[in-house]
């Protein structure tokens, strides 16, 4: 919908515009940049954490196969199971 130019309260916007601190407005937007770094460093850290988990599962998993198929190679069976 638009506005008649007579209906837009240009003396209550410009009242509250001039309470508007300067210091406090550039601290609030340091304090969510750096919040923001941090959430995203939080979230990058969990990542890693999981993909960690997986990867050291999979190396695991990956040496015990090994180790499994070293044995039974050198099993009196020859191999055979």
């Amino acid at each position: 919908m638009a506005f008649a130019l007579g209906q837009v309260p240009v003396d209550r916007i410009t009242a509250e515009a001039r309470e508007v601190r300067f210091g406090r407005t550039v601290l609030t937007l340091v304090a969510g940049i750096l919040f923001a770094i941090g959430w995203t460093a939080g979230k990058a850290v969990l990542m890693l954490a999981v993909v960690g988990k997986v990867l050291w599962f999979a190396l695991a998993w990956c040496g015990a196969a090994l180790r499994l198929g070293w044995r039974q190679a050198r099993s009196p069976r020859g191999g055979d199971g």
